[in-house]
């Protein structure tokens, strides 16, 4: 059972914070939590825990009702929420309380492996990406809140292996092929970008009639030559700057200022670098064009970078989002509302207690998931930054899921899963989180322990192979944007 929204908050009223398997082997309980363990966090900037009160906040759970691997998540304008997942979108406009298909099967074609959607924050247009064998790609769009789809393939060229499809959108800006925009009238009112990767490494389109067509770009610089070049999600800032994150052991970010014709590469600090086996990390900007970069560090904390220059220069000391009680965690995704304004989500584990103990390849844990014991328990987490541009930011972390989302390891290598009554790749490679209009934080994940897994106290990894479609997001608290203060819940109790 997910935790009550209004338990949290009453939580929140009441609480300040001042190897593989042998035939033989015996596996260990889970951790049975206490009522009085802690469930929310203020931490420093090295994720140390502060003597100070948390920031009030309640979460309102939904569950999609189906499958929810590798979820993209967006809001329109109107409220409604899509969830975009293997087959099928999914829309909610009724504030998460009831779900429907809304993908067109004619103008959107069917699923392989890679999902992607995205919602374009200034135009409401609705996009679905899906892979066609390795070679083509579909991308469908709806303008009207999902009534109808329209939607053209899209061929990877002569070179194999077009895989971790990404689209998002942002404006244009006065150089580059933004340059094109100020000569001719036919540009969609944003520029949409589509990457992915092939063997040789990352390829990032633009496209100037909205998705429809890309016939701008190719192979850009700053190549995550290692693991074929794999990448994380696009990101846009409000400039315009655009940002790409390829899976390398140092944190790293490609840059485009000129909407995708030229691209330059930035590093981070690498005091907390991340080992090649880590996905996706990803960027977010704020409304003053701050970026913010966050990704599993070597220590398997959660970790950001900022740039206060649209890209240019970076943070070299990392800064920790996670607390320190959190000794394991995956899937980081972020987005910023107003300057210094940030939500990050991801999945953690506070099983210290299991670290050094034997890993499901028989070696000491080091809180690495890929490896992580087979009773070790992951929950999602949600961290809010008000004042994530100043030297000293602070941090509030709520534990929202009441059972685990994972028992035992979680795949971050697709070449090297572990088969433990069956594959530990059953979340896959992402989670997602976007803000909508007011500035509502919304996630979207998928829950790999359900049904008896989420009620049995002694559930192992082999009863922890679902992948729910589910989505947590703010019912009251505080906006992303400044100007609409604090949220009230969507929906009555």
């Amino acid at each position: 059972m997910k935790v009550n929204a209004w338990l949290l908050s009453l939580l929140v009223v009441t609480m300040s914070l001042s190897g593989c398997i042998g035939e033989e082997e015996t596996v260990a309980p889970p951790l049975v939590e206490d009522d009085d363990d802690r469930r929310m966090f203020v931490t420093d900037k090295t994720g140390q825990l502060l003597d100070m009160d948390i920031e009030p906040m309640t979460f309102q759970f939904s569950d999609v009702g189906e499958t929810g691997k590798e979820p993209s998540i967006g809001i329109t304008s109107s409220g409604c929420i899509f969830f975009i997942a293997m087959e099928k979108v999914m829309r909610s406009c009724d504030y998460g309380a009831s779900w429907e298909e809304s993908q067109d099967p004619v103008a959107c074609s069917p699923t392989t492996s890679d999902p992607y959607g995205w919602v374009d924050p200034i135009t409401d247009r609705v996009f679905g990406v899906q892979m066609i064998g390795l070679e083509t790609s579909w991308i469908c769009w709806s303008d009207d809140d999902g009534e109808s789809w329209m939607g053209n393939p899209h061929d990877s060229g002569t070179t194999p292996l077009n895989d971790h499809i990404k689209l998002a959108s942002g404006p244009w800006t006065d150089s580059g092929y933004g340059a094109l925009g100020q000569i001719t009238s036919n540009f969609y009112e944003t520029a949409v970008y589509y990457c992915y990767n092939k063997l040789a490494g990352i390829f990032c389109f633009t496209s100037v009639d909205g998705g429809a067509t890309f016939e701008l770009g190719g192979q850009i610089i700053g190549l995550a030559t290692t693991n074929g070049g794999l990448h994380g999600a696009i990101s846009t800032a409000p400039d315009g700057t655009v940002y790409v994150t390829p899976r390398v052991a140092t944190p790293t970010v490609i840059v485009s200022k000129d909407n995708g014709f030229s691209w330059f590469e930035r590093t981070m600090g690498e005091d907390t670098g991340t080992p090649n086996p880590r996905k996706n990390s990803e960027v977010s900007a704020d409304s003053d064009s701050n970026a913010y970069h966050v990704w599993t560090g070597g220590d398997e904390g959660v970790y950001m970078s900022r740039s206060f220059d649209s890209g240019e220069t970076w943070d070299q000391e990392s800064i920790r989002i996670s607390p320190v009680n959190v000794i394991s965690s995956v899937f980081p995704q972020t987005d910023a509302g107003d300057a210094g304004r940030i939500a990050i989500t991801y999945l953690g584990s506070e099983n210290d207690e299991m670290l050094n103990q034997s890993d499901i390849d028989g070696n000491p844990w080091n809180g690495n998931a890929h490896y992580a014991p087979n009773n070790a328990s992951y929950h999602l987490y949600i961290t809010y930054s008000l004042n994530a541009l100043d030297e000293n930011p602070i941090f509030h972390t709520y534990r929202v899921t009441d059972d685990p989302v994972q028992v035992g390891s979680i795949c971050l290598n697709s070449g090297d899963c572990r088969d433990i009554g069956g594959s530990n790749r059953n979340l896959l490679d992402f989670n997602d989180l976007h803000i909508d209009r007011e500035g509502r934080v919304y996630v979207a994940f998928a829950d790999g322990c359900t049904g008896e897994c989420a009620t049995n106290e002694n559930a192992t990894a082999q009863d922890s192979r679902d992948g729910r479609g589910s989505v947590y997001y703010l019912a009251s608290g505080p906006s992303l944007y400044e100007d609409f203060g604090t949220l009230i819940p969507l929906l009555d109790d």
